[in-house]
């Protein structure tokens, strides 16, 4: 599958998913399970936030085997995230990643308002600062400028993957998820 190919095959799953039409949910998973336990094909990577409420697979109508999914808060970039989706680009040969961004995320919001938090949790603050400097307060526009910005580092952080785009065979975008459509909005 070409980069557009599977961009265009995500957003068609996104399509069924919104309109309440999913195709895969019908699969026999012992089938699926069988075909997949000797090799993985997935067609693309999502990288997306860890929130219990963006399901990917379901999102995008997809079932086992069909995507690379990594999940980290914000979804941001972290050395091992970066090697998990040149492991999917390079060795498992998906020729999209997309960077999933979602409303109302628990992640961004807690960045904006810097409170004190316990643990590890403010970890990822320093990864979202540029997205809520452009954005002004508006949870939204940070959400959407923290995806297109780690889209961009990612492309820019990993020569393996530069190197695949540059060849054409990998597509790295953004992405909106809107938690009360269901609705997958590609970014610029």
């Amino acid at each position: 599958m070409t980069p557009d190919e599977a961009l265009q095959h995500l957003m068609e799953g996104n399509e069924r998913f919104t309109n309440d039409k999913l195709t895969h949910l019908g699969q026999s998973l012992d089938v699926l399970r069988q075909r997949t336990v000797e090799k993985q094909e997935p067609f693309a990577t999502v990288l997306s936030c860890v929130d219990s409420r963006v399901p990917v697979e379901l999102v995008f109508d997809q079932t086992i085997g069909q995507l690379l999914v990594a999940r980290v808060a914000g979804n941001i970039l972290t050395p091992e995230i970066v090697g998990s989706l040149e492991f999917g680009a390079a060795l498992l040969g998906t020729s999209v990643i997309l960077v999933l961004g979602h409303s109302s995320c628990g992640a961004v919001t807690a960045a904006m308002k810097g409170d004190s938090v316990p643990g590890l949790i403010a970890s990822f603050f320093p990864q979202m600062q540029p997205a809520l400097e452009r954005a002004g307060g508006n949870l939204d526009k940070a959400v959407k400028e923290n995806a297109r910005i780690q889209a961009g580092l990612l492309e820019k952080s990993s020569p393996l993957l530069a190197g695949l785009v540059k060849e054409g065979k990998l597509k790295i975008v953004a992405g909106y998820y809107d938690l009360a459509t269901g609705k997958v909005s590609l970014l610029d």
